[in-house]
């Protein structure tokens, strides 16, 4: 059983890395992908809380339901930051009504999304249907990673991407500063 578990932390260790990889295609920056990747452990808490609290153990059928979450947890993020970033972008707003935007028109996409799953895995949480002992755990783990993770993630996800963007903005200032100087060292000889 330990040796399922390592594989699997192994498989969800590379999907985070392959979702990050694609993600650095798509936003050709490094850092604000942090703040995507930033909802993930936001969802696990609410995963464990909800299989806790139905008195589920951690099985197979949790961690798959896990690796879903991971899929759909990002893609919420996605829709936030993706706005955001395209909103000061293309339309110059400043990073705080950007997010007030983002989080605006966003929520309702990301809560249809988080109604609609939540409605689709209550039947087999419930042990609705075939087999509900070995897929009543994951749908018990999607459905509390997914709301805890909605929640969260239309609170903390604004709030790590200004932390992210002050750490670029820094970044920017340094660089000019350091050829700022650069300069001066070199007209000076």
């Amino acid at each position: 059983m330990a040796e399922l578990f390592g594989s699997f932390g192994s498989a969800m260790l590379i999907g985070v890395l392959f979702i990050y990889v694609v993600l650095v295609r798509l936003f050709h920056d490094f850092l604000q992908l942090a703040t995507i990747l930033a909802a993930l452990p936001l969802s696990v808490g609410g995963a464990f809380f909800a299989l806790l609290v139905t008195d589920n153990s951690f099985s197979m059928p949790s961690v798959i339901g896990l690796l879903m979450l991971m899929g759909i947890v990002t893609k919420n993020s996605i829709l936030l930051v993706e706005y955001a970033v395209m909103a000061r972008r293309e339309h110059g707003m400043a990073r705080y009504e950007a997010l007030i935007d983002a989080c605006h028109k966003r929520a309702k996409p990301i809560l249809m999304t988080t109604i609609a799953m939540v409605a689709g895995m209550t039947p087999i949480a419930l042990g609705l249907g075939a087999e509900p002992s070995f897929r009543s755990p994951m749908a018990i783990a999607v459905i509390g990673g997914l709301l805890t993770s909605t929640v969260l993630s239309l609170l903390v996800i604004p709030v790590v991407f200004i932390y992210v963007d002050d750490l670029l903005l820094l970044k920017r200032l340094a660089g000019r500063l350091h050829r700022g100087n650069h300069g001066v060292g070199t007209a000076g000889s």
